[in-house]
C-alpha cells in the first residue's frame, strides 16, 4: 500500500472516528492511530481545510459536512427549491439597484429573474454568474480580482482593490454550506469566505438563499454573523424550531 493511500485512510478514519464521537482530542487521535501528534495536527490542518472538520483547542470535531461537490453537480441538486428561493430573492429587486452575489449554486438560481429589471449593477465573485449575465443587456457586472477557485468556478481570496471599498450594495444574496444560531452563516473554503465576509460588509441588506438541508448544519469558517442577516429565503422544509428561532433573533425568513 502506497503512503499516499495510506495518507487517505487515515484521514477517511479520522473523519469517521470524529463523526461517532463529536470530538476528539489531537492525543487521542493519535493513541487512536498510532501516528505522532504532530502528524495528526498535520491531518487536522488539511481536513479543516477541506471543510470536512472544525479545528478545537487541541484537538477537532465533526462537521456533518459532506466533500465539496463540483458546482454543475450541485446545480442539479435540490434545483425545484433553489428555483422557488430564487424567484423569490428576484421579487426584492428594484430597477436601478446595486446587487451582489456570491458563488454559491443557489444565488445563481436568481439569474433567471433578473432579465426584466432594467438597469441593474451585479457584483459577484462567480464567474458562472458573470458569464450567465452577459446574455443581458440590462445588467452591468463588477468582477472582484482574485485567484481561480475550480470547485465554485470563482474568484477568491480579499478583494483588495479600490472599488470594493467605494461601492455601496444594496442588497447581498448568499448561499451557504451551514445555517446555526451559534454561529451564523458558514462555508467550507476559507479564501471563498473572505470574499463573502467583504461583500457582506459593503451590502446594507444580507439575504440569505438556503434550501432546508443547511439549517443546523456547521461547515469550516463563518462569513456573516445573525446580527448581520436581515432575511433568510429558504423552502419550506425547513426546521420550524430554527425557523421561530431565527424570527426570534429579529431575522425575517420566508419560506417559500
Amino acid at each position: 500500500m502506497g503512503k499516499e493511500h495510506r495518507l487517505a485512510e487515515r484521514r477517511q478514519a479520522i473523519i469517521a472516528a470524529l463523526e461517532e464521537a463529536g470530538q476528539l482530542s489531537v492525543t487521542e487521535l493519535s493513541e487512536r492511530f498510532g501516528v505522532s501528534e504532530v502528524t495528526i495536527r498535520g491531518d487536522l490542518q488539511a481536513l479543516h481545510r477541506q471543510g470536512l472538520v472544525l479545528r478545537t483547542r487541541g484537538g477537532a470535531m465533526a462537521t456533518m459536512a459532506l466533500p465539496e461537490l463540483s458546482f454543475d453537480v450541485r446545480q442539479q441538486q435540490f434545483a425545484a427549491q433553489k428555483a422557488r428561493i430564487g424567484k423569490a430573492a428576484a421579487a426584492l429587486v428594484e430597477p436601478g439597484a446595486v446587487i451582489a452575489l456570491d458563488a454559491s449554486t443557489t444565488a445563481h438560481a436568481i439569474i433567471p429573474h433578473l432579465k426584466d429589471i432594467p438597469e441593474l449593477t451585479v457584483v459577484t465573485n462567480s464567474l458562472k454568474a458573470a458569464m450567465s449575465l452577459l446574455r443581458l443587456p440590462n445588467v452591468h457586472v463588477f468582477l472582484p480580482g482574485g485567484s481561480l477557485r475550480r470547485e465554485s468556478i470563482s474568484l477568491v481570496g480579499h478583494p483588495e482593490c479600490a472599488f470594493m471599498e467605494d461601492i455601496h450594495i444594496g442588497i447581498g444574496f448568499f448561499g451557504a454550506r451551514g445555517l446555526t444560531l451559534e454561529e451564523g452563516l458558514t462555508d467550507v473554503n476559507l479564501d471563498e469566505v473572505s470574499v463573502k465576509k467583504a461583500l457582506v460588509e459593503r451590502s446594507h441588506r444580507v439575504v440569505i438563499m438556503v434550501d432546508a438541508r443547511k439549517w443546523g448544519q456547521i461547515a469550516t469558517a463563518t462569513f456573516a454573523t445573525i446580527e448581520q442577516i436581515d432575511m433568510i429565503i429558504t423552502d419550506a422544509d425547513a426546521p420550524a424550531e430554527l425557523v421561530q428561532a431565527m424570527r426570534e433573533q429579529g431575522v425575517e425568513v420566508e419560506l417559500v
